[in-house]
């Protein structure tokens, strides 16, 4: 295969869209999912279930509530919202939103905004204007960071190809109010960059990941870098993993130590890797798999999982979200770590037809939030468990599935927890949502 066309197969498994995604998992029950699941993700080799994980399937009894209480949603000036992201600083939640200015213009600009009181109101919108626009999308969303009143985003912009591109940087040094163009951590800026993550530690380095071919291998990996100068200037770029999935998310945790984990998809198995460091950042070990379904698959399911530390009272107590594909038992997984992340309890599945999840720690409880599919499309989900994870509430839900809810995130903060995610009811511009969860 030559190069021109590697990068074309990996150009149409960057564009496979959450519709696309979505109406095959509606229908997803047992093998029939794998299959569809390999067709949509242009599989070329088939797939196989691999070893078969024992696993913890969901209480039937535990039925969902129907009842949908209310919550705000909002385009923050925006004709719709296709990209955000949310990062809690202390008690300041800092959340970036993009979407088009108008219907005619389809160029995505990005916006900032703050809220000091746990979400329930939202400060002056900031327009990041003069900035590259961003080609970002559920899923391969823009990032944000924060310590103090610095502000690091960076986002993928458009490049030589559809819907592939560098990053771009921006950065603040007054809480949001200015923001200036800083470096690209990458080496290629004519690269193609994607599915970044994000992180402040506890001592104002910022950190990054992404995934990135310049190599031109055909498959991407996982590149990491480190700003001690809130993304003005980036270390040299390292590689953690040489080959991985292409097109799920990059998820980082901070422990209460200042230890930093990265969960990302790995390449065979297709199962979640963590990968951890000591020293901020200057090397790198793999540590587990979390969830060793053994998931033998050659496409992407554009999917990523979802890491939270208990607190400061368990500074080792690790806990993650990872949706597999493996036949028999696909679905979304709580898992638990009592040695940081060295050995994983026995995965409990999540919701019944759970896709995109994230998890956050509040008030000593674990709280885990997902979208599920149902017959009218996509609803947001929440449950709590109060004993380490090995019991969960009664699902609650958020949304209804007409509103096509997707990619929730949850924010912890000492007002309480945050939920956000989007939505795009039929002929509606998509809306950013959120509502504190009690």
């Amino acid at each position: 295969m030559t190069q021109q066309h590697r990068r074309i197969v990996r150009l149409r498994c960057t564009n496979l869209t959450y519709n696309d995604f979505s109406c095959v998992a509606v229908q997803s029950m047992g093998t029939l999912s794998v299959t569809l699941l390999c067709l949509a993700a242009l599989t070329l080799n088939g797939c196989s279930s691999g070893q078969l994980l024992s696993t913890v399937e969901p209480k039937k009894e535990t039925a969902e509530s129907t009842s949908v209480g209310l919550y705000s949603k909002s385009t923050f000036g925006l004709t719709d919202i296709s990209t955000f992201d949310v990062y809690a600083d202390n008690d300041s939640i800092h959340l970036i939103v993009g979407g088009k200015v108008s219907v005619d213009n389809k160029q995505i600009k990005l916006s900032y905004n703050r809220s000091e009181d746990g979400g329930v109101s939202w400060q002056d919108l900031i327009t990041l204007n003069n900035h590259p626009a961003s080609i970002n999308s559920r899923g391969n969303d823009v990032q944000l960071a924060a310590k103090g009143n610095h502000l690091l985003a960076v986002w993928q912009t458009k490049g030589e190809l559809p819907s592939m591109g560098p990053m771009v940087s921006a950065y603040s040094e007054d809480n949001g109010k200015t923001w200036t163009q800083g470096a690209n951590p990458a080496v290629n800026n004519a690269g193609d960059q994607s599915h970044i993550d994000l992180i402040a530690d506890q001592n104002g380095v910022f950190h990054t990941v992404w995934l990135e071919d310049p190599e031109e291998n055909g498959y991407q990996s996982l590149r990491y870098a480190r700003s001690a100068d809130w993304g003005k200037h980036w270390s040299q770029t390292a590689t953690l993993d040489d080959s991985t999935c292409s097109c799920c998310w990059n998820t980082f945790a901070l422990s209460p130590e200042n230890e930093l984990n990265i969960l990302y998809r790995d390449m065979k198995p297709r199962d979640m890797a963590l990968l951890q460091s000591y020293d901020d950042g200057k090397n790198w070990r793999h540590v587990s798999t979390v969830g060793e379904f053994g998931w033998q698959f050659d496409g992407c399911p554009h999917v990523g999982g979802a890491l939270a530390y208990m607190g400061t009272g368990n500074p080792r107590q690790l806990h993650g979200l990872v949706w597999t594909g493996v036949e028999g038992k696909s679905g979304l997984y709580h898992l638990a770590s009592n040695n940081n992340g060295r050995n994983w309890s026995t995965p409990q599945k999540i919701g019944n037809t759970a896709i995109h999840g994230d998890i956050a720690e509040f008030d000593g409880n674990i709280v885990a939030i997902w979208d599920e599919m149902e017959q009218e499309g996509s609803s947001i989900f929440y449950a709590k468990s109060e004993d380490n994870g090995n019991n969960w509430s009664t699902p609650t839900r958020l949304t209804v599935a007409s509103n096509a809810a997707t990619h929730p995130r949850l924010i912890a903060t000492k007002q309480g927890l945050l939920a956000l995610w989007t939505e795009k009811p039929s002929k509606k511009p998509s809306q950013l949502a959120w509502q504190r969860l009690e």
